[in-house]
């Protein structure tokens, strides 16, 4: 062989389409291997953890050796099929678009072992055509930096590459006919087969680049096919072995295994689905995608996607791309898990959940599978959730031997201390008064003054009922709009915003929200004009009836702005002038967009309406949800709402480039097959429907507090300071003529509180007060100031 490959370090690397047709792993967690398809063929193979993919495709190349060339990916037309319903493992049949051959295949990974496996039938109707494999690997998040050569195991040709300490090794039952490796774009087995039809280079060794792997199939006339193994290992050795292995044992029996072990796990669940015209049992492709997505070395840690959006359009800056945790998409998915009567499912992610809590009782935006933070952003909704699921957890009498109050307790630390303003909302943009936000933080905090109480704290949950009844009482002050533009032109007298600015609280139609992801000097838009479906939480979360006259108003709002019809039906946005999507040549998501439709707001809607008692209408959203998902049962992020775009993959109704599937979107549905065989919603909290829908109980105070200092507070009420160290507050109604010293109240959850029995003061009183610090045994050194309105 020549030895070194020309053209180091190969073109710039990209990942490859998001919208995956299939996402698979074995249910044996001996098995630390995932794998997505898409287009017909292998992508990303994830190894050992499903954080890190090691792949960027996996297919075959055909050629006559004369004038013809074709790619598995883009040449020929692509179906797919469960091997059974619930199980992660496929059966692809490749067509040629010229009729010149077809390709099937099995694909599972090898139950016991670190192996990717295919089973091969290739049917050529020209005796001239050649089969080879091409293989990219990206190990570790990156396609630069990746070393592939030419080399055998205990002298079993295959392939291998190599990046930091992982290795991957391909290797085939039928040997090859020749191999080689060089750089992608340069000196690649693509280049050479597309050029010469046949390989006419060959190289061994390929250092430290965007790389790639070939070799040719031995083709004989009566053949049963062959199988393919993509082993991986900490080195090559470790590789080399998994694939002889795996290929020493009979496939037929290993794919017996995996199935069965599926099985096993799908018989523990409801059965709430059914098999559709797609040929999938979209239930049990959802409750297959909750558990392909967990990890196996962190139990109950669950990723949103095994994809990265617009991976086509991305290099080795996207390290993350969507598989990461979200605490939020981990909870949904729990829940999901719990309305399938997975409850151990639900439990391993709640504990999860506590072993990767933050100091402060926060969790992180989202984060690696082993709890390193990714991005930094705080989100309290993120931190109510897993209250939530503890919650739900224990009214099921699930929780068993868990202890989860201490998690709880930090949680509603967090939350009491720095809500009720979101640093982000849970669309990760903007900080502000959010309705989905204030949500979930209500429910959670009336779900951790049932633990305080259970484990004897009865002030502390007092507390936290306090600050919930406060924080419930003001939302329609924060984020419902009342006389504007849109209101009028539309015939309502207000409804909830997106988001409201933390700067002017109780203004809500008077102050500017950002706007991410859109054109310079497109980044600004007016509080009043932003509206988005998250209001609909509030019915959700229990806090609002479906009917409440504000509710509605706001449903008008958000179907006249944000409701799109598309061929499968309907589709929300998640606000209007959204600019996270593909602008509308199709082009990607680059930074700026368009929004698109989100099926998971689909499912939002239907549970609102089966709120509102139109089951009838829930039922068509839940088939407006299957419409859309692609070919194998996934469930996009977004789809795309304008005409097609054939030239991009761009069909309306169906995923864009954005990711697919989306582990959020599938606990929805399955939540919603849940609600729908109950007649009610399964996920809402009793606590929240009991206080403030049937003991409809307002609040007697409203809070000044360092991250919340209000101007005024209504007539009647009480005031109550927070404060995040013990204190003696010094404060007068009559401009200081007479003063009280009052030593604040810990609530133990490292807020500091003290009433101010002003109820009874006259509307005009101002309300003067300061503070002397008791551990730092000093004087804050400024008045503050309210006024009763």
């Amino acid at each position: 062989m020549p030895g070194i490959a020309p053209g180091a370090p190969g073109i710039e690397p990209r990942w490859t389409s998001s919208a995956k047709s299939g996402v698979g792993t074995a249910a044996s967690r001996h098995s630390k291997v995932w794998f997505t398809l898409s287009h017909g063929i292998i992508n990303e193979v994830y190894y050992p953890r499903h954080d890190q993919a090691n792949t960027r495709d996996l297919q075959f190349l055909v050629a006559d050796g004369v004038s013809f060339f074709s790619e598995e990916r883009r040449h020929t037309i692509s179906k797919i099929a469960p091997l059974a319903q619930g199980v992660p493992g496929y059966v692809l049949t490749n067509r040629c678009k010229q009729g010149k051959y077809t390709v099937k295949k099995i694909v599972i990974t090898d139950p016991y072992r670190h192996v990717l496996l295919q089973r091969v039938w290739f049917t050529p109707y020209d005796k001239q055509l050649s089969l080879f494999v091409l293989l990219a690997p990206h190990i570790a998040n990156r396609g630069y930096g990746n070393d592939a050569w030419v080399g055998d195991y205990k002298g079993i040709p295959m392939l291998f590459a190599q990046r930091e300490g992982t290795a991957l090794a391909l290797a085939c039952s039928t040997g090859f006919v020749q191999r080689s490796c060089g750089y992608v774009g340069r000196s690649d087995g693509w280049q050479d087969i597309a050029m010469n039809k046949r390989m006419t280079w060959f190289y061994d060794y390929a250092p430290n680049g965007n790389v790639a792997l070939t070799g040719e199939i031995p083709l004989q006339e009566k053949s049963d096919g062959f199988v393919l193994a993509l082993a991986f290992g900490r080195n090559h050795a470790e590789a080399g072995q998994q694939a002889r292995a795996s290929l020493l044992v009979d496939f037929d029996t290993l794919k017996r295994d995996y199935i069965q072990q599926w099985k096993i796990y799908q018989r523990r669940l409801l059965n709430l689905g059914h098999k559709d015209s797609s040929g999938f049992n979209m239930y049990r492709v959802s409750t297959a995608m909750l558990t392909t997505h967990e990890s196996k070395d962190f139990p109950g840690g669950i990723i949103a996607s095994l994809s990265i959006p617009w991976g086509f359009s991305k290099g080795d800056e996207d390290l993350g791309g969507y598989h990461l945790v979200w605490p939020r998409d981990l909870v949904e998915a729990a829940g999901a898990m719990l309305a399938a009567g997975d409850s151990y499912g639900a439990r391993r992610a709640l504990f999860y959940l506590m072993n990767t809590q933050e100091p402060d009782g926060h969790w992180p935006q989202n984060m690696w599978i082993d709890g390193t933070p990714y991005w930094y952003g705080v989100q309290l909704d993120e931190t109510a959730f897993p209250v939530l699921l503890a919650d739900a957890l224990k009214r099921e009498n699930k929780l068993k031997k868990i202890n989860a109050w201490p998690m709880v307790k930090a949680a509603a630390s967090f939350i009491v201390q720095n809500g009720p303003v979101t640093q982000q909302d849970r669309w990760e943009e903007d900080s502000g008064y959010s309705p989905f936000t204030l949500a979930v933080c209500v429910a959670a905090l009336l779900s951790a003054s049932d633990f305080a109480e259970e484990s004897g704290q009865v002030k502390t949950a007092e507390y936290l009922r306090e600050t919930a009844d406060y924080w419930n009482s003001s939302i329609e002050k924060w984020t419902y709009a009342t006389g504007t533009d849109l209101a009028k032109k539309l015939g309502v007298d207000g409804y909830y915003v997106r988001i409201s600015s933390a700067e002017y609280p109780g203004m809500a139609s008077h102050a500017w929200v950002p706007i991410r992801n859109r054109p310079k000097g497109q980044e600004l838009a007016p509080t009043e004009e932003v509206i988005s479906p998250d209001a609909l939480a509030l019915v959700r979360f229990g806090l609002r009836r479906a009917d409440d006259p504000k509710i509605l108003n706001t449903v008008k709002v958000i179907d006249a702005l944000l409701k799109k019809s598309v061929r499968t039906g309907v589709v929300w946005h998640r606000y209007n002038l959204d600019g996270y999507g593909e602008h509308d040549d199709g082009s990607p998501f680059d930074g700026t967009g368009v929004g698109r439709g989100w099926p998971l707001l689909v499912g939002e809607r239907a549970h609102y309406e089966l709120a509102l008692g139109n089951k009838e209408r829930a039922h068509e959203l839940l088939h407006t949800m299957e419409a859309q998902a692609g070919i194998g049962g996934l469930l996009p992020e977004q789809v795309w709402d304008q005409d097609d775009i054939p030239a991009r993959g761009l069909r309306n109704g169906h995923a864009t480039g954005s990711a697919m599937p989306l582990v959020w979107a599938h606990a929805e549905y399955i939540k919603l097959l849940r609600s729908l065989k109950e007649g009610k919603l399964f996920d809402t909290p009793p606590q929240t429907v009991k206080r403030y829908q049937m003991l409809k109980v307002e609040s007697k105070i409203e809070v000044w507090k360092f991250n919340h200092k209000l101007r005024s507070i209504n007539h009647g009420r009480e005031l109550r300071i927070d404060l995040l160290s013990p204190a003696t507050v010094h404060w007068s109604i009559d401009d200081w003529r007479t003063v009280r010293d009052d030593d604040t109240i810990d609530s133990g959850l490292g807020v500091h509180y003290l009433h101010i029995p002003v109820s009874d003061a006259p509307p005009g009183t101002v309300i003067r007060f300061t503070f002397f610090w008791k551990i730092s045994q000093n004087w804050e050194g400024r008045d503050f100031e309210v006024r009763i309105s």
